[in-house]
């Protein structure tokens, strides 16, 4: 009974929006990880040092695969990734979801633009992204995105259950950092 209940409370909480921020800050350095995740439905090593050897990286979190949200997010990053391209940063997605579904979110809702991951509980903590329900962590994280430039350094932190102005957002910060 206890664990449906606190399904639901998190499933709830998808919907809400976010309570007390407690994300990394803004000139923070974004802690280096290395996990697995998939493009195109092809499993392979992520690396966050490697990413932005490239130039800057979004790295979003988002609660759960294949939720309505989350699949919106999704299409909204893919359809955008061009743009993100444009300005040399590279997408990452993360979420606590396990390989074979982040293979196939990949393909069917990333439409084969950008890399997942899977973001263990070592990551969540680092990124202090541990979506909680009623003081107790759901397993999921919470719906954060980071711009992180060249230099390792946090430019920017949207935290907000809504997906909406993710997107916008973090690719405005990162063509600022072409201007800057």
């Amino acid at each position: 009974m206890i664990k449906h209940a606190l399904a639901a409370a998190a499933a709830l909480a998808l919907f809400l929006p976010a309570a007390a921020n407690a994300e990394l800050a803004q000139g923070a350095t974004a802690p280096d990880f290395t996990t697995m995740g998939a493009l195109a439905g092809k499993p392979m090593k992520v690396n966050l040092k490697a990413l932005l050897a490239k130039g800057p990286v979004v790295l979003y979190f988002y609660p759960k695969a294949f939720t309505s949200g989350c699949t919106m997010e999704a299409h909204a990053f893919a359809e955008a990734t061009a743009e993100f391209a444009k300005a040399g940063a590279t997408v990452l997605g993360m979420s606590n979801d396990d390989l074979p579904t982040l293979q196939k979110f990949s393909t069917a809702e990333c439409r084969d633009k950008f890399t997942v991951a899977a973001a263990s509980s070592a990551v969540i903590k680092a990124y202090d992204v541990s979506l909680k329900v009623a003081g107790i962590s759901s397993g999921l994280t919470k719906r954060t995105s980071y711009v992180i430039a060249k230099n390792g350094k946090i430019v920017l932190v949207h935290s907000d259950m809504d997906y909406r102005d993710h997107v916008k957002l973090t690719l405005e910060a990162v063509q600022k950092l072409n201007k800057g």
